[in-house]
């Protein structure tokens, strides 16, 4: 290992830590030559793999560089603790292997290249000026336009603007390309279940089979009101750069671009590279799969690790974040390792069997690809606790509790808690875990009703409030 200060101690703690792997760990960290997925589930090692991959590639006698090595990963504290593991093996050799997000890793590109990109007079956009700037788009609107609001509330629909040009952006699509997709959704609305009647009414001239028209009608007309929309992306695009701003999403599709459009450009970051490892691959966006793939298309068999878990996808659009683990198996599957993490080092058995309960019933899922599972022998998502639960001390077992309702639930939870306060429970030991911050306010009110205590994890964007 490439390290010039105490080498025996780094080389200890490296061994002691592959010592430790099991089987399907070690697999992971040392088949370094050509693609590798990792399907890996909560609390199966996947930062410590990753970084032990990182250390065998620099130990073994391949002329690699840290500097060769590319790691990225999709949120700040990923980098953070993927930096702080690999300095345990290597030492301050792992400041010099390149860790980054996407985002940063396209803006550290623009920062090295800016008479490339001629960026050096634009800033960074704020909150206040996209309000602003999406308030003149909608105020240059004529009044025959599907978005122009002549009463009321003039700008409601800037939130769902705003949301839609960062999607735009993150997954790289263009108006023409969300024109074709809804085209596509609204000819296949009459073969869905939901869209046809079930029932005949013949006070109503209703057949079993007709389509619901009324409901066809309505939703066409939504996907009308989101073509209009998307059609002024071009727009906000060429405002924002009159006013020299970027946001974060611009710094990928600058890089995105120039990849695309300058060979040789691409091809000095596709030589630089020759280890590629790519975390969290599940939550890749449209344009950061992209981009990944351009720098790796150098190589035929290029040398790229994704490691991913289907079912922690937490970001929008699910199921094109399964597609593109499928697309990315698919491509290299001749020559692709494929290793499953199984054993779970977080939890005991019970909670693991709880939640595998609930996420069964998810669709978009790998185990539910019926090609992939042919193709990847050995493919499961039940996980095994490695913990000795013999050692633990708990005594409370996970349960699953089905509702009637979103008002029985939320009126069972505060009765539940009601109860622990009662009998002095600490209550700062209670916590209620939510997808959205929506999904809590009925909650909060009735906390509030019962005089109970509470606090609450949310940031208030003032420029939306009533």
């Amino acid at each position: 290992m490439k390290e010039t200060g105490n080498k025996s101690q780094y080389e200890k703690q490296f061994n002691t830590e592959l010592a430790r792997l099991n089987a399907e760990q070690k697999k992971a960290v040392e088949h370094i030559e050509g693609p590798l997925m990792v399907i890996a589930g909560p609390g199966t090692g996947k930062t410590q793999i990753i970084a032990a991959r990182i250390g065998h590639i620099l130990k073994s006698d391949l002329q690699v560089g840290p500097h060769n090595i590319l790691c990225l990963t999709y949120t700040d504290a990923g980098t953070v603790a993927m930096r702080n593991r690999l300095l345990q093996f290597i030492g301050p050799t792992a400041y010099r292997v390149n860790i980054f997000t996407f985002h940063s890793f396209c803006n550290n590109i623009i920062q090295h290249n800016l008479d490339y990109f001629g960026k050096r007079e634009m800033e960074p956009i704020s909150e206040l000026e996209v309000v602003q700037l999406l308030q003149s788009l909608l105020n240059g609107l004529p009044s025959s336009h599907e978005l122009k609001r002549l009463k009321g509330d003039i700008y409601y629909d800037i939130p769902r603007l705003k949301d839609l040009f960062r999607m735009m952006k993150e997954e790289d699509w263009s108006p023409i390309f969300i024109a074709e997709q809804v085209t596509s959704y609204l000819n296949d609305l009459p073969n869905r279940e939901e869209f046809i009647y079930k029932k005949a009414n013949s006070k109503k001239g209703i057949k079993v089979g007709d389509v619901k028209q009324k409901d066809i009608d309505a939703r066409k007309e939504k996907m009308e009101l989101l073509c209009e929309a998307a059609n002024l992306f071009p727009k906000y695009c060429a405002m924002m750069k009159e006013r020299g701003r970027y946001d974060y999403s611009d710094m990928i599709l600058w890089v995105l671009n120039a990849f695309k459009n300058d060979a040789g450009f691409l091809q000095s970051y596709q030589e630089w590279y020759q280890y590629f490892l790519i975390d969290e691959f599940q939550d890749t966006s449209g344009a950061q799969n992209e981009l990944m793939q351009l720098l790796i298309d150098f190589w035929n068999n290029p040398n790229v690790f994704v490691v991913g878990d289907d079912d922690q996808c937490i970001y929008e659009f699910q199921g094109a974040r399964v597609k593109n683990m499928t697309q990315f198996f698919e491509k290299y599957e001749q020559e692709m390792e494929v290793v499953v993490l199984k054993d779970n080092y977080r939890s005991i058995q019970d909670i693991l069997d709880a939640s595998k309960a609930v996420i069964d019933n998810n669709i978009q899922r790998l185990v539910n690809q019926a090609p992939i599972l042919k193709k990847i022998p050995g493919l499961t998502k039940t996980l095994v606790s490695a913990i000795n639960e013999k050692n633990t001390e708990n005594s409370i077992q996970p349960s699953i509790i089905r509702y009637h309702n979103v008002l029985h639930e939320e009126s069972h939870i505060v009765e539940q808690i009601s109860k622990l306060n009662e009998v002095e429970n600490k209550l700062s030991e209670v916590a209620i875990i939510y997808a959205k911050h929506r999904q809590v306010e009925n909650i909060i009110t009735l906390l509030e009703k019962k005089g109970i205590p509470y606090s609450v994890k949310k940031k208030i964007n003032i420029f939306y409030l009533d």
